[in-house]
Parts: C-alpha cells; sequence; structure tokens
C-alpha cells in the first residue's frame, strides 16, 4: 500500500490506521513523505517505529508538486505482489483489500477496480456520493477496454489493485510533470491489461473536507485546466498508437459528460479574464474531436461543448447549469433550440434541438428559470434586492397574475424561515422583481446553530408555483460589502449584521457578520491559552449535544420507532368510531377506488370523519376531510384509532391492525402480470421476504374482486384469506352508469385541454415496466414519432400521453401534433371517459376502458411479454395487438373498423374479466360496511 503525503500531520495516521486494520492481515505500507515542512516525516517515522515489519517510509527532499513522482517511489520500494494507492486525507474500507485480492486471484485479472464513495465531512452530516456507481452493479471481468469503454469513467487510480508483475511488464508508470497523471496512467493500464475485473464492493472513502482542496481541485488556476488538456492529448496519442478509433471516441465522450463540465459549472465564479482564457483553451481542443461526440455524449453536456467551440460562452455556460434555464431558447417551427445562433446549419440544428426536454409543455411548477440578483442596496436601516427570472419561452403570459416572496431560509435549520413580499413586473423574456424589507424587524435569527442563511423567490403564477434560487453572479465585487442589519435573539452583542457571499456555486447567500468591541473581545479570550483550553471543551460540549440532539431527532422520528410505538401504545387506545381513513397509491393522489367509496359515503349522507393521507403535497385532496402526511405522526395516531381503513394499495408494512378496525383492500386493477407469491422475484426472495408479504395480506379484512378472473390470480397471487366482495371497482361506476358529476368533469377536463375541435380523442397509458437491464423504465415517449403523427393524424386525432404514476413523459412539441401530457391529471376514471380510443399495452387500464366498449390497441413492443403473465394476451385481446409503428399507424388509419371487427371480442373480455361491474360497486360497500345494522356491529 503506497501512502503519499505532503504537509497533512494531521491526517496521516488516519490514513494509515486504515490500511493497518484491513481484514487482510499482510498489508504492507509505503508512506512517501513528498518534501514536507510541518512535521508529516516525524509523523511518519513514528508510524513506522510504531509497526515494526509493517510500514516503512520514504521521504523525498523537495517537493515535487504533484502525486505522480511520490507515487511512482512507493512503487520502486513496494515489495508485494501487488500494489494499491492511498492518499493521505482518505481512508479504505475495512474489506477493500481482501475483496480486490480475492477477485485478482479467482479470476488472474491484472488489475481489479471497486467502488469509489466521495465523502463530504462538514459538520452538519455526512453525505456520501458515489463515484460512477453504475460502473459497479456487479462483478464483472472484462478481457479489453473495447469490451466496455465507460472504464474511461473511472480513471481514479486509487480504487484499484495492480498486479506489481503487470506493471512492471509493461513499465507503467505516473506522468511526474502533469497534474491529472492518474487518467493517463489509468488508461495506460487498461489498455495494456489482459484481463480488468470491477467488483460492487465499496473499496475507497475519497474524503471530501471543508474549505481545503487537493492539488487537482484547484480548478480556480487556469493553469490546472491547461494541465487536463494536456493530458488529454496524451491520452488521445496513446489511443491513436492503439488504432482504435471507437476508443477514442468513448474518451472523448466522457471529456464532454464529465472533465469539460467540471469548469463550465464553475465559470459563474470565475473573472473575465479567467473566462477567456478557458474559453480559447477549450475551443482549442474541442476543435480536435470527433464530431460525433456531439451525438453520443449526453445532449446538455454536447450542447455546452458545441457553443462553446462556437464561441458562444453564455449559451455554453447555460447549457452546462441545466435544468436551470437561462435565456436564449428559441421556439421555430414547433421545434424548440437552446439557441438560435447557429440554428442555420444542419449539424447545429440536430445537437442544439431539445425539444425532447418539453420545456414547452411541462408545467412551470418543474421549470427552473435563472433568477439574478442585479442590486442589493441598505438605506437608513431598509434593505432593497431586485433582480430578474428569465421566462423561458415566454411561458410566463402577459396578462398572467403573478406574485411573489422571498424567502430566507437557515442553512443548519432549513424549516427556519424568513419571508418577504416581492413586487413582480412582466418584461417579455424575463421578470423583474425587487424586494423591499426592514431587516431588523423581519430577519430575526438565532445568532447559534443558523450563522448562514440562503435565499430564494417563490413565484407564484396563476396558481402554479416556481421556486428559484438567486444567483449572485452580477454582485460579485459590488454588493459583497454591503452589511443588512439584524438583531439575532442569542448574541446581538457579537454579531448585528447579515454579510452577502457568493457560494460555490454562484448563488446568493447571508453570513452572520461578528464584528465589535463584544466580538473582540470574545475572540481576545478565545486566544488566551486558558481560553484556547476553555473554548475547545465549549466545542466539544457543543459537538456532543448536536450529536446527541441528532441521534434523538433521529430516533423520535424514525419509522422504527413510530411503527413500536404505534403497535405497543396508540394501538391500545379506544377505536375513533366513524373514523375512516383512506389513501390511494400510497398517498401519492385523491384517486381510484378508495376516491369513489369517499363519494358514495358523502352521497349518501353516511357521518363519518374522513381522513386522507397524502404523501408529498395535499394539493387536490378534498378540504372537508381531516389531511395527513403519510408517515408522520399525525398519519400513525389516525390509524391507530380509525374504524375502518380503505386504500388499494397497501398500508405501510409492520403496522399490525387490531381486531376493531376493518381494513377493506380496494386494489387498483385486475391483473395480467403475475402478483404475489406468483412472481418470480418472491419466490426467489427469502423467507423474510415472504413471510413480510403474508402479514401485510393477512390484515385484510375485505378485498374487492370484478370477476372470477381475480379470484384465480389477484387473491391466489396475493394469498389474500379476506373475505372476498364481489362488487367490482367503484372507479368503474361512472364506466357503467352515467354519473353526473364525472361527467362533468370529463367535460370541463375537455374544456381546459381545448379539444372541443372535433377531433378524436386517443388516450395512450402504458403500464410501469422494466428495462432490459432490470431498472425500472422512467420516462414516457409517445408510441408514434411525433412528426409523423402530426403528418399522419394530426388534423382528424388529438393524442393525450398518460404514463404510469411512477413514470413520466416525454413528449415533444412538434406542430400540428396536439399531444398533450396527461400525467399530472391524478384521477384517470374522467380520462377514460374523455377518450374516443386507447393505446395501452399490458396495463390493467384495459380491463376498465373495455367497459365502454369502445376502440383499443394494444402497443406491446417486446412481443414476449405477450405470454408472460395470467393469459395469452394475443387470444384474449379486446383490440389488436400491435408491435411495431407501422403496425399502430396502420390500425389508428383504420379506427372504426378496428372498433367494428373487435366488438365481439371486447364484450367477451368484459364478461370475462369484468363480470362484477355493475355500476354499484361504491354503493354496495357503503351499505355492506357502514349503513346497515350487520355492517355496524362488524366494524
Amino acid at each position: 500500500m503506497v501512502v503519499i503525503a505532503y504537509n497533512d500531520a494531521g491526517r496521516l495516521p488516519r490514513a494509515v490506521g486504515s490500511a493497518l486494520r484491513q481484514s487482510l492481515s499482510a498489508v504492507e505500507v509505503v508512506v512517501v513523505d513528498d518534501g514536507s515542512t510541518d512535521g508529516t516525516g516525524t509523523v511518519a517515522e513514528r508510524l513506522a517505529a510504531e509497526h515494526p515489519g509493517r510500514v516503512r517510509v520514504v521521504r523525498l527532499p523537495v517537493n515535487s508538486g504533484g502525486c505522480g513522482r511520490p507515487r511512482n517511489a512507493g512503487v520502486e520500494r513496494a515489495r508485494g505482489r501487488y500494489v494499491m494507492f492511498l492518499d493521505s486525507d482518505d481512508v479504505l474500507d475495512p474489506h477493500a483489500c481482501l475483496n480486490l485480492l480475492t477477485t485478482a486471484e479467482d479470476t488472474g485479472a491484472d488489475m481489479v477496480s471497486g467502488l469509489c464513495t466521495r465523502v463530504h465531512m462538514d459538520r452538519v452530516r455526512k453525505r456520501e456520493r458515489p463515484w460512477y456507481p453504475w460502473l459497479y452493479q456487479r462483478t464483472a471481468v472484462y478481457g479489453a477496454l473495447r469490451d466496455n469503454p465507460d472504464l474511461l469513467y473511472d480513471t481514479l487510480a486509487t480504487n484499484k489493485l495492480y498486479r506489481r508483475a503487470f506493471l512492471e511488464r509493461h513499465g507503467l508508470r505516473f506522468e511526474e510533470r502533469l497534474h491529472y497523471e492518474d487518467l493517463l496512467f489509468t488508461a495506460e493500464a487498461y489498455l495494456a491489461a489482459s484481463r480488468t475485473a470491477l467488483i460492487p464492493h465499496r473499496v475507497y472513502n475519497w474524503l471530501v473536507e471543508p474549505h481545503t482542496r487537493s492539488i487537482s481541485s484547484r480548478r480556480s488556476e487556469l493553469a490546472n485546466f491547461a494541465d487536463r488538456l494536456e493530458i488529454h492529448r496524451r491520452i488521445d496519442a496513446l489511443l491513436r498508437r492503439h488504432g482504435d478509433e471507437e476508443l477514442r471516441l468513448a474518451k472523448d465522450v466522457k471529456f464532454v459528460n464529465h472533465d469539460l463540465l467540471l469548469y463550465m459549472r464553475d465559470l459563474p465564479c470565475r473573472d473575465a479574464a479567467y473566462r477567456e482564457g478557458f474559453r480559447a483553451l477549450a475551443a482549442d481542443y474541442l476543435a480536435g474531436l470527433d464530431p460525433r461526440v456531439y451525438e453520443a455524449a449526453s445532449p446538455m453536456a454536447a450542447i455546452a461543448a458545441y457553443l462553446l467551440r462556437e464561441g458562444d460562452q453564455d449559451g455554453a455556460l447555460a447549457a452546462a447549469e441545466y435544468p436551470v434555464l437561462g435565456a436564449g431558447l428559441l421556439q421555430h417551427d414547433g421545434r424548440v433550440f437552446w439557441s438560435g445562433r447557429y440554428t442555420s446549419s444542419g449539424e447545429a440544428r440536430r445537437i442544439l434541438d431539445v425539444t425532447h426536454l418539453g420545456l414547452q409543455q411541462c408545467p412551470l411548477s418543474e421549470l427552473r428559470p435563472l433568477n439574478v440578483v442585479t442590486g442589493l442596496t441598505v438605506r437608513d436601516g431598509h434593505a432593497r434586492l431586485r433582480g430578474h427570472v428569465v421566462n423561458p419561452l415566454g411561458r410566463v403570459a402577459g396578462d398572467a397574475k403573478i406574485t411573489a416572496r422571498l424567502e430566507l431560509s437557515a442553512r443548519l435549520r432549513p424549516r427556519r424561515v424568513f419571508r418577504v413580499t416581492a413586487t413582480v413586473t412582466h418584461a417579455g423574456d424575463r421578470l423583474l422583481w425587487a424586494a423591499d424589507f426592514d431587516p431588523v424587524r423581519q430577519v430575526r435569527p438565532m445568532g447559534v446553530a443558523d450563522a448562514v442563511w440562503d435565499v430564494r423567490l417563490r413565484l407564484n403564477v396563476d396558481g402554479e408555483e416556481v421556486v428559484t434560487r438567486l444567483s449572485g453572479r452580477e454582485l460579485r465585487g459590488a454588493a459583497e460589502h454591503v452589511l443588512l442589519p439584524v438583531r439575532p435573539r442569542l448574541s446581538r452583542l457579537a454579531a448585528g449584521s447579515l454579510r452577502p457571499y457568493i457560494t460555490t456555486r454562484g448563488n446568493l447567500a447571508f453570513v452572520l457578520h461578528r464584528s465589535g468591541r463584544a466580538w473582540r473581545t470574545a475572540r481576545a479570550a478565545a486566544k488566551a491559552p486558558l481560553g484556547r483550553r476553555a473554548l475547545r471543551g465549549a466545542r466539544r460540549t457543543v459537538r456532543a449535544a448536536r450529536r446527541l440532539h441528532r441521534a434523538a431527532r433521529r430516533a423520535v422520528t424514525s419509522r422504527t420507532t413510530k411503527t413500536a410505538v404505534f403497535n405497543h401504545v396508540l394501538s391500545r387506545l379506544p377505536v375513533r368510531t366513524g373514523t375512516v381513513v383512506f389513501e390511494s397509491h400510497m398517498g401519492r393522489h385523491y384517486a381510484d377506488n378508495p376516491k369513489y367509496i369517499h363519494r358514495e359515503l358523502r352521497r349518501a349522507g353516511v357521518p363519518v370523519r374522513a381522513v386522507w393521507a397524502y404523501d408529498s403535497s395535499p394539493r387536490g385532496f378534498p378540504k372537508d376531510a381531516v389531511l395527513v402526511r403519510r408517515n408522520s405522526w399525525a398519519y400513525h395516531w389516525e390509524l391507530a384509532r380509525a374504524q375502518f381503513w380503505i386504500d388499494n394499495q397497501g398500508f405501510p408494512g409492520g403496522l399490525r391492525k387490531r381486531p376493531q378496525t376493518t381494513y377493506i383492500q380496494t386494489w387498483h386493477g385486475s391483473a395480467f402480470k403475475l402478483m404475489g407469491f406468483d412472481q418470480p422475484r418472491i419466490k426467489r426472495a427469502g423467507r423474510a421476504e415472504r413471510a413480510r408479504l403474508r402479514r401485510m395480506v393477512e390484515r385484510y379484512d375485505c378485498f374487492l374482486i370484478r370477476s372470477r378472473h381475480d379470484v384465480d390470480t389477484l387473491v391466489r397471487g396475493l394469498g389474500v384469506r379476506a373475505e372476498l366482495v364481489p362488487a367490482g371497482y367503484p372507479r368503474n361506476d361512472p364506466l357503467v352508469n352515467a354519473d353526473p358529476d364525472v361527467a362533468a368533469e370529463a367535460q370541463a377536463l375537455r374544456r381546459s385541454l381545448d379539444l372541443d375541435d372535433g377531433r378524436r380523442v386517443v388516450l395512450y397509458a402504458p403500464t410501469f415496466r422494466r428495462g432490459p437491464d432490470g431498472e425500472p423504465v422512467r420516462h414516457v415517449d409517445p408510441p408514434i414519432e411525433p412528426r409523423r403523427f402530426a403528418r399522419e393524424f394530426g388534423d382528424v386525432m388529438v393524442l393525450l400521453v398518460r404514463p404510469h404514476y411512477l413514470c413520466r413523459t416525454r413528449r415533444p412539441a412538434v406542430a400540428g401534433i396536439r399531444a398533450l401530457d396527461a400525467s399530472r391529471l391524478p384521477d384517470v376514471t374522467p380520462l377514460l371517459l374523455l377518450a374516443d380510443a386507447l393505446i395501452t399495452d399490458h396495463s390493467s387500464l384495459m380491463f376498465d376502458y373495455a367497459l365502454l366498449d369502445r376502440p383499443m390497441i394494444l402497443h406491446v413492443p417486446d412481443p414476449q411479454t405477450l405470454g408472460g403473465g395470467y393469459f395469452d394476451l394475443t387470444e384474449h385481446a379486446p383490440g389488436p395487438v400491435t408491435a411495431t409503428e407501422d403496425d399502430l399507424v396502420a390500425a389508428l388509419a383504420d379506427l372504426d373498423r378496428v372498433g367494428a371487427r373487435y366488438a365481439r371480442r371486447r364484450r367477451a373480455f368484459v364478461q370475462r374479466f369484468g363480470e362484477y361491474d355493475r355500476g354499484t360497486a361504491a354503493r354496495a360497500v357503503v351499505e355492506r360496511f357502514f349503513t346497515t345494522r350487520e355492517g355496524a356491529r362488524d366494524g
């Protein structure tokens, strides 16, 4: 183990200790002191004396200025068959060496790499961010770099084990005259290795401490970027000699996706001279890249690189800051471009096209427009803060009703917020705002644990909320000296003002400014010997108190604590007669079967106390109900005392339902996909996982079913032993019987979506699925390429796209397509009533929509799923099954004949899978459990 150190006497013992305490005992440590001047060498010698035979020291006479020379010196002195590298400010995982060595011996690999984790060591909490974790999902062995070019993303030298014979055979050593020597070294090693292994185990902890910068992290120095570019040029030359253009393309893509963005995201904090120098260096290097890199790189990274190459530094910087939206977006011919300066060329149009981001149609609340502070003044004790917010694509109309408030929130106590009203003026491509306030009266920090305050502007545009951080790029050097007078509640003698400063991300923040006689006296006392000891003791006490407070808070608010209190204390309290706790899709929406049971209770005038659980926001939930946040203490209190639980998915596992509470499980759809214990994943799971599912299902007192098919599939697969209620689904009542309220909802929805132009409404609603790699597919694209849909059906059809609630829509805007995003609409029933036809896959919506006897197309691009459920979909499908876009277009073009041809199949489908859906499900549940004497006794 080669441990390199320079002026790091305090942390060196921690790093060496992590190597000596490895579960693999035969680890030799070679400490290389790179010409330190602070006693690091003495500490290293002491460690060697304490561990003779295990720790040796190499002391270089003069500091080399980098990591290459000491690492090479360590390799020369190392005696083991394998070599690893460790920096003195980092630590190894306790089992790093054992896991890496075992894999090397088992696979015969020349080098083995494991997961590195960046650990941010601030005073509040440790934040951990794995370094390219997607590379380390599973153990893998590669025979050549070409087998997995993505290895070039992890060019760290420190999370790897190397065979010493491999290093010697290929003469692998670090470059000693440039920074980022590990990029070149690792690239050479990848190319030279006959076999490279990856393991999913954490092996290296990269400790990032506040206010400290390693040599390679000094990105504020332009020479640092020049060194990185020189290293990349040498890697380019290496790959050219290797004769593999595809590997060079992969390396260029990594440069654009990673290396370039590292520097560009810091540009708002740099001065004009640095920016110009950076632009010149970057443009020169980017000019030599393979043009294919702009197609292969991540879209926003490619845009940033392209615009930087072309000299548009502002547009490039805006792309690097995405998802924050700066100025320059252009909408043309139904497409959206990041910049309009280069759209005359075909290459520019391809690269700058950002229509796929959906910025022109997504809700305003999902946008993050750039907010630039243009002025900060204090006069006669009153502060004035002003700036402008970008209005991307003119999304905020000139006649929009806009209100705003400025918020200052304590960084360590985010719930401690001071709010100030702001005025907003619409100015075309931007919104001008100003906030005038009295900081002494309106901002009252405690003054101890809330020294740092972040600032946000919260806009309300026609009921939609947009939250923005305040960029201080235009304040740098101009208003940083302005002090806001405040009166801290606990330390006003030592701190009487807030000083603005610009964060590393370029945002405006404030920090308590400690000054005055009281502060100078306290600082002088702290510097005295007795004062220093007292101060150290006080700091230790405060840190211990903070740790105790955080631990107590975690213990009180943890799910384990709440579950234990629920089961042993709250569930012993008397049941509150008439209280019903409703939940739909784990609190995401007011929708589905629970919603329609609640509506029927209100319609029937049943005197119940309705409690609805919400997950993140109470918006959209009924105002006449008691609303509680899911998993809060109030939520557990209501569940413990409720007479009824009603939901469609599952209340939290671990909560034991008392016999006096009736649990009505409505479920959320008939099954095509295998469910519960029928799933291969559950069959492979351990006994504990199967027992957890069994305990959750055993809480049910009744289970709604739509047909005998549900008994054979859902009931059997989940292991339901509860009373089966063959009433159908309450959410389907409006699909069978005319419900004036739901019909009014559908008509209001039609008007809000501007669908009264005679065109037919086609709803695309696929189910949740996983990709070939087993990962969830989170984004849903239209089933037909947008331009083609516009060309084929733009005059006669409108496409509504509604993905599963766990997914989001990627729907580009193309002239004439009229493809609308319906993912924000929580209740699907009005959408089904609105739709003239449905495109789905094997979603349970096909069982519901069939009740309307309207055309349906099952679009299943992956034919393997057709027979992977409880029945053969092609045999019973209530409409044509398409696998390609051409097939789907043909079916839509012949929609009337398709509807007629499959009419008999649809009715047979309803008879088999929806035989109990008679339009009376909600009434049946209410009569069974809430209005009859028998139901009252059961409750």
